[in-house]
């Protein structure tokens, strides 16, 4: 499966992060694989996160902030902010590797833009 990991200011825009998910997908989509979106459960009430989900008709789950420190060695990106406000250097590879499972590895590091990041990464599923 692909797991697509996003992060997120509060209040970004579903136009800012399905934005964000296509570039992601372009660069690594395999249109025989499953794929999905993870957040961190913090992001749950996220408007605009739920509605690009919808908008896009990709599954959506929220991780636990146990499972994305579970992640946190596999990460490449590391933002001092971040791993000071949710332990992690980066929310959305630590979402990606979390919810593509034990045998995940990242196929592309987190990209930025307009207060949204995303990170992809595969494997068997969580």
């Amino acid at each position: 499966m692909i797991a697509i990991g996003i992060g997120c200011r509060r209040g970004a825009s579903q136009e800012a992060i399905r934005a964000m998910i296509e570039q992601a997908l372009a660069q690594v989509r395999d249109l025989r694989e499953q794929t999905h979106l993870f957040s961190i459960e913090a992001k749950s009430g996220e408007a605009g996160l739920v509605g690009a989900a919808k908008a896009l008709n990709l599954p959506l789950e929220f991780v636990s902030h146990e499972s994305l420190r579970e992640a946190h060695s596999k990460i490449a990106t590391r933002s001092p902010f971040v791993e000071a406000r949710f332990g992690v250097g980066s929310v959305s590879e630590a979402a990606a590797l979390a919810g593509a499972g034990q045998d995940a590895r990242l196929l592309a590091p987190r990209i930025a833009c307009d207060g949204v990041t995303c990170a992809v990464a595969r494997g068997s599923g969580r």
